[in-house]
């Protein structure tokens, strides 16, 4: 993990601002959603990607009750009946 050298304060409602450096670097724009994961005493923030619960590929995703599915585990899932 690298040091950026950036440093934001929390305000008062628990926002930080995100510089335009680093949304710019990381195709980041208005109203993308960021997943937030812990480990130790760090919080890691990502890029929201949906991807196939099943084999975690991000093409070819169709949604069924909520989740997204590739089509090919759609399809294995269909030939398992």
């Amino acid at each position: 993990m690298k040091s950026t050298g950036i440093v934001r304060k929390v305000d008062e409602l628990g926002r930080i601002v995100l510089p335009i450096e680093l949304r710019r670097s990381y195709d980041l724009a208005v109203k993308d959603a960021i997943e937030i994961y812990t480990e130790d005493d760090m919080i890691i923030l990502k890029k929201f990607q949906r991807s196939c619960v099943f084999c975690g590929k991000t093409e070819n995703l169709v949604d069924y009750k909520g989740k997204s599915i590739c089509a090919d585990c759609a399809t294995e899932i269909k030939g398992a009946k």
